[in-house]
Order: C-alpha cells, then sequence, then structure tokens
C-alpha cells in the first residue's frame, strides 16, 4: 500500500476525492518533531512513502525534515500559485499523483 504524508485532514480530504486506489494518508497536523516521526511512521516502513505539504513556509520546514530524516521518501509538490494542497484544483492534484503512479478517478483526469 501507498502513503501519502500531508498536513491537515482538509489536505486528506481533498486526495481522497481525487484517488481511485486504497491509500492511506497520514495528517502530520503542524509541525512535528523527528520522534513524533518516526513514531508515526515505524508501521510503514515497508511502504512507499509520498510527501505532499503546502508550498509554504511551514510546509517546506516539514519537507526539510523529511529529507533529512527519510530521504527515501518521494516527494509531490503543488505549484506555489496555489500555496496548499487543500487550494490546489483537483485536476492539477490528479496530474501530480498520476506523475507518481496513483490511479485517478476517471473525472479528474484530462
Amino acid at each position: 500500500m501507498k502513503i501519502i504524508i500531508v498536513e491537515g485532514g482538509s489536505d486528506r480530504k481533498r486526495l481522497l476525492k481525487v484517488l481511485a486506489e486504497p491509500v492511506h494518508i497520514i495528517c502530520t497536523n503542524g509541525t512535528v518533531s523527528t520522534y513524533r516521526l518516526e513514531e508515526l511512521l515505524e508501521p510503514y516502513e515497508e511502504h512507499e512513502v509520498f510527501v505532499f505539504v503546502d508550498a509554504d513556509e511551514s510546509g517546506e520546514k516539514i519537507r526539510t525534515l523529511f529529507k533529512r530524516e527519510f530521504p527515501e521518501f518521494f516527494h509531490l509538490y503543488t505549484d506555489k500559485i496555489y500555496k496548499e494542497v487543500e487550494k490546489t484544483p483537483y485536476k492539477t492534484l490528479a496530474t501530480i499523483l498520476l506523475g507518481a503512479d496513483f490511479k485517478i478517478r476517471s473525472e479528474f483526469l484530462f
């Protein structure tokens, strides 16, 4: 199973609407410590993990922490004009996720 890490519940809901496959989405609910991340992610060590955080200062801090502590994770990026995953248009999210080999609901494909 694939895992996506997002910042909040609104991000999670938005991604679930676009995805056409079972994906476990973990919310960090803001800034987290290295210890908390290790604890949160321990059950998923053998899974493909994607980090999809906002294109703002807090999102970049979280992304930097993930890159340092978990260099094997894949990173997905929303465009800076949207800033937040939850404000990114569905079709744009679909394109980003499709580029990472996620299955997308047909209504969101171009």
